[in-house]
């Protein structure tokens, strides 16, 4: 579904990634490893458009998307969750979902793409005309989820969706992006939590600098002595 080959991108004269190459396989969840500053994001804006590379191709369905503007990536159905959930404090829960839909015109499948959310996520049903920015936390990452899935992405990219949760909610959070996966959809995640990652992915990727150090299964992953030294405590 999804192919980076030897992609580099450039903030200014920094090269950020240098020549990384990823796969993602119709109804996979990818995880993208690594310390703050391995290149994770950057990787997720380059797909989405928010940033073009200066070298190599980003394909999806085999046709190349490096040089589409962030609106096209979204028509083709990819959708990026951001880091730090980026929701409209002031707009209501259904106003932000409702943005997560506003280039489509299917109005009944929007219909039926809420009511999914809402199985997924039923606290934001309860919530609906409050405030976005009145949420908790672990509410605010679903409604952010809930707003890429809007969108009717076949692809969602979801960028650090346990970054500043208790450690229970990171386990719920978790257990709604299995169900996310179960509804047919395919993930590409960028988290630093490795353990969670690597128990839900079914492949990884470890980055470092700008460059890809390791990929295979999850637990081909899990099990490499440096990743479980460096993310994992020491111990598997």
């Amino acid at each position: 579904m999804l192919e980076l080959r030897h992609v580099y991108t450039r903030y200014g004269k920094v090269e950020c990634l240098k020549g990384i190459t990823v796969t993602v396989q119709k109804g996979e969840m990818v995880a993208l490893l690594g310390a703050n500053g391995a290149g994770k994001t950057t990787a997720l804006k380059a797909i989405s458009g928010l940033i073009h590379p200066v070298a190599g191709e980003i394909l999806f369905h085999g046709k190349p998307i490096s040089s589409l503007r962030p609106e096209e990536v979204v028509r083709l159905g990819i959708s990026h969750v951001p880091e730090g959930r980026k929701i409209f404090h002031r707009l209501s829960v259904l106003e932000n979902l409702e943005l997560g839909a506003f280039l489509r015109r299917d109005r009944s499948g929007i219909q039926k793409d809420l009511e999914e959310i809402f199985q997924i996520f039923p606290i934001l049903k309860k919530r609906l005309k409050q405030k976005g920015g009145t949420l908790s936390g672990g509410e605010q990452q679903m409604l952010a989820i809930g707003r890429g899935l809007m969108a009717g992405p076949s692809l969602l990219l979801l960028d650090e969706p346990s970054l500043g949760l208790a450690p229970i909610l990171v386990t719920t959070i978790f257990k709604m992006i299995e169900a996310v996966k179960a509804k047919g959809k395919t993930i590409l995640l960028v988290e630093q939590n490795a353990r969670m990652a690597l128990k839900t992915a079914d492949r990884a990727y470890v980055m470092e600098t700008g460059q890809m150090v390791l990929e295979g299964s999850a637990e081909q992953v899990r099990k490499n002595p440096a990743v479980q030294e460096a993310y994992l405590g020491g111990s598997g």
